[in-house]
């Protein structure tokens, strides 16, 4: 990567930082709270003073940036398409616990916490924008080629093979 790329990323963040838009950031702030431990590092009211044009919130050493939803610029959340355009992969130190954590604060359980061919251990959940959450641990370190051999067993299970 380009040192000059990378010199100029603020300090307390990374290269890559999402941004999701969210039916109602308080809401969404205080569930993400609840679900994953999310503090709030910062809200910037919109020019209407009704809506949040801009937050951020602090999930483990990452940061997720969220804005309101904003029909009449095109930003609309994954519930208002009927679909989902993409999903976080948020990695933590007991999967089992984040999921029922997740889905006692209101998120919807999409796949139930489950060993994945790349070492993960892996469960789903959606929260109440429709975001796609992917709650993982690392349980054990494979090569590229353990990876592939293991992916096709998997799809053999599957029927997709």
């Amino acid at each position: 990567m380009s040192q000059t790329l990378t010199t100029r990323v603020p300090k307390g963040y990374y290269s890559v930082t999402p941004f999701i838009v969210v039916k109602d950031i308080a809401q969404s702030i205080d569930f993400y709270r609840r679900a994953f431990g999310a503090e709030e590092r910062m809200r910037m009211p919109g020019p209407d003073g009704k809506r949040v044009m801009h937050a951020e919130l602090g999930i483990g050493d990452s940061v997720l940036m969220l804005g309101d939803e904003s029909p009449e610029r095109g930003c609309f959340v994954p519930a208002s398409l009927k679909g989902h355009t993409g999903g976080l992969y948020l990695y933590v130190s007991d999967v089992d616990a984040a999921f029922a954590r997740a889905t006692r604060a209101g998120a919807k359980g999409t796949m139930n916490p489950t060993d994945m061919f790349w070492g993960d251990r892996v469960g789903e959940v959606e929260d109440p924008s429709g975001h796609r959450w992917s709650l993982a641990t690392r349980k054990e370190d494979l090569t590229p080629a353990e990876m592939r051999e293991r992916a096709q067993v998997w799809f053999a299970s599957q029927g997709k093979a």
